[in-house]
């Protein structure tokens, strides 16, 4: 067997590996790059033919790792799209509201192209993609090995990170003997809201492992939730709003959980909660339909319905909901997309509070280089959002702890379960962060490892 990557190595986006044997060829996630010259680098060509993959496998919901689906399909796919039964169900929703944006921003793009003469722009897939795309998704359960012929069997556990989201194993024949290839997926952390902790795995010839924070700690769950709460009081004592970019899957329902809670302990009194994104309102009813996904307090608390009657929470649904949240100038918590600032309804809200000292943005996840997220949490003095400069007078607070991604410690705890030797491939993380992490693998376990480049082609 054969493996390129061509996304998702040296960065945290654009997630693609390409699996190639005699007989089958497979892909294994097919993610949307975000950040610097996304747009140009999600529109060129695939590395491969379409119409000659068998399958792809998809580990999560998350567009880095879903995103060029419609494209694949629109390009002649026509094999299997395996995942669990919660991925393929937050997959709809975020490959539907992902072909929204773009007609959307194609549609702006177009009306100033037109008016300076240029073409008009065109979507790089459209809702109509996602709709022919959708039947070629076939669910599974966790933990069952299924076979997918040619030598081929496979099996989903529960990486811990999101709804739904899985380490996919895979057995293939070598000549006469059988290996086992692994892709962690985006590896969760243990004791995190909701979702059950990451499974571990004890023997396998290969493993490609996600390096996000292969390079530093998350503090602790219970200084998370305490600087959430410090945060929060300081910036209403000011009289401001607390804006919170956070993706409309996992992190969302994440803070929901852990804010209905706070106010049923008495650490915040009756919040008004505003969730800017019809998305994430549908995420979150695609998440009380999958209580199999649940840990056990989550199951209990599940019961009295995700947000209870704690928080007075809001969903904002249409555009003039969505703008009415900016005549609000204090008291108000705004959780909206996107995570890293890249698009959606937050770009709108950060115009409006930004600038405002009293205000203050929580970042809950990683920002990758060259996004909005990352130049606010890197000390940018200005922004420009919608070809406008925004001074950054609100205060910034990045909490780490509340991460869907496992850390270094805990990463190496996920890799420490093996009772053998594997090969290892380190992906999914900034290119120094890999590199760094590959020579901590390598100097704890003597593992053999490596970190490769786009486009790089391993035997295996």
């Amino acid at each position: 067997m054969k493996i390129q990557f061509l996304g998702g190595v040296r960065t945290v986006t654009g997630t693609c590996f390409y699996l190639s044997t005699s007989e089958l060829k497979m892909l294994v996630d097919c993610g949307m790059f975000q950040g610097a010259d996304s747009d140009k680098i999600n529109r060129v060509p695939f590395f491969f033919n379409p119409s000659e993959i068998d399958c792809l496998f998809l580990t999560h919901a998350h567009i880095d790792h879903i995103g060029l689906v419609p494209k694949l399909v629109k390009d002649g796919f026509r094999g299997r799209i395996i995942t669990t039964s919660a991925t393929a169900d937050l997959s709809e929703l975020m490959l539907y509201d992902s072909a929204h944006i773009q007609e959307s921003d194609a549609e702006w793009q177009t009306r100033r192209a037109l008016r300076s003469g240029r073409k008009p722009e065109i979507p790089f897939y459209t809702v109509d993609d996602v709709r022919v795309a959708m039947p070629f998704f076939q669910k599974i359960y966790y933990g069952k090995v299924e076979h997918l012929g040619r030598g081929i069997r496979y099996r989903f556990l529960d990486a811990g990170h999101i709804l739904g989201s899985g380490t996919l194993e895979l057995w293939y024949q070598d000549s006469l003997v059988e290996k086992k290839i692994i892709f962690s997926g985006d590896i969760g952390r243990k004791g995190n809201p909701i979702v059950r902790d990451p499974s571990t795995i004890e023997e396998t010839d290969y493993v490609i492992v996600e390096s996000t924070y292969g390079n530093r700690q998350h503090k602790g769950m219970k200084e998370t939730v305490d600087e959430l709460v410090e945060a929060i009081r300081a910036t209403f004592k000011r009289g401001g709003n607390v804006l919170i970019p956070a993706f409309a899957i996992g992190r969302t329902q994440d803070l929901l959980y852990t804010l209905n809670k706070l106010v049923r302990e008495g650490r915040l009194y009756k919040i008004n909660v505003y969730i800017d994104s019809p998305l994430a309102e549908e995420a979150t009813k695609a998440y009380l339909a999958h209580p199999e996904c649940f840990d056990e307090e989550a199951k209990r608390l599940f019961n009295q319905n995700l947000a209870g009657d704690a928080i007075k929470l809001h969903f904002t649904n249409t555009v003039e909901e969505s703008q009415a949240l900016n005549r609000i100038k204090s008291g108000a918590i705004i959780i909206a997309g996107s995570g890293m600032c890249e698009g959606g309804r937050i770009r709108h809200h950060l115009k409006h509070n930004l600038w405002r000292s009293e205000c203050s943005v929580i970042f809950v996840g990683f920002q990758a280089s060259g996004t909005l997220g990352r130049r606010i949490i890197d000390g940018a003095e200005k922004v420009r959002i919608f070809g406008e400069e925004i001074a950054v007078k609100a205060r910034v607070y990045t909490i780490g702890g509340f991460s869907a991604h496992a850390d270094q410690t805990e990463l190496l705890e996920w890799l420490g379960a093996f009772k053998n030797n594997p090969e290892v491939f380190v992906v999914h993380g900034e290119e120094k962060i890999s590199l760094e992490f590959e020579s901590i693998i390598k100097e704890r376990y003597g593992f053999k490892t490596h970190v490769p480049s786009k486009g790089d082609i391993y035997e295996i």
